[in-house]
């Protein structure tokens, strides 16, 4: 079984190293079954795709440095479009089996992976968030963020009847299938919204598990706003009624 690590970055000279960094060294050997007698450990092969989104502090450069790696498949934007422009073309040039969105910030931890994946690989459920309100370790977050996080996700949960925790979260996880379904258009922040309403619209349920979280500051070039929550909140009325 292959992982495909998606990486969409804009403007993150100061993290890109360390993420490509952490996603090519993490384990995947992902526990299967109960117990240690009955249960085993898949290994999966991994390859990482990063999409640089028009960066202009330096990101592009040190990308081009890693062109010749066996295992990093790097693609470059023109200009500026969006994080969910980024996604979808990481995924266009995904091969795995599974797919899992990471962001090139660092708030998120790669260690996370096993927690992520073993749902998929038991067979247990096709799509995994990860979710930063579920009793993972975390640092504090904005208050007003946490209240539009839970707001979007309760809007959510009303209108898919479903029951996440994290409708936000950078950490989501799926196998191909799930992939090859959903029909992704949205180019900017609507892309959580997007990919989760057309997840719980084709049947899928979402298998919620908890995470670890490092939220950056503003200064540390944090870049969604409130403003954004109209646009997913647009977006998840949209694939209800539409």
């Amino acid at each position: 079984m292959k992982l495909s690590i998606i990486i969409p970055v804009y403007n993150e000279v100061g993290t890109i190293s360390e993420i490509v960094r952490r996603v090519r060294v993490v384990r995947l050997d992902i526990p299967v079954g109960y117990g240690k007698e009955n249960g085993s450990v898949v290994s999966l092969d991994r390859e990482v795709v990063v999409v640089d989104d028009g960066s202009t502090d330096g990101t592009r450069e040190f990308l081009r440095t890693l062109s010749a790696e066996p295992d990093v498949t790097v693609v470059f934007h023109d200009h500026n479009q969006g994080k969910g422009a980024a996604v979808r073309t990481g995924l266009q040039h995904a091969t795995g089996d599974v797919l899992v969105i990471q962001d090139a910030d660092l708030e998120y931890d790669p260690r996370d992976y096993v927690a992520l994946l073993q749902p998929i690989v038991e067979g247990r459920s096709q799509v995994v968030y990860g979710s930063r309100f579920r009793g993972g370790p975390t640092k504090a977050m904005f208050f007003w963020h946490m209240v539009g996080n839970h707001f979007l996700t309760l809007v959510t949960n009303l209108l898919y009847d479903s029951t996440l925790s994290d409708m936000e979260t950078g950490y989501k996880a799926f196998t191909r299938e799930v992939k090859d379904r959903v029909d992704l258009k949205a180019p900017g922040w609507g892309f959580d919204p997007e990919i989760t309403a057309q997840i719980l619209r084709r049947g899928y349920r979402i298998y919620d598990v908890p995470i670890s979280y490092s939220g950056r500051e503003f200064a540390e070039g944090k870049k969604i706003s409130w403003r954004d929550a109209f646009t997913v909140l647009w977006m998840l009325l949209k694939y209800r009624f539409s």
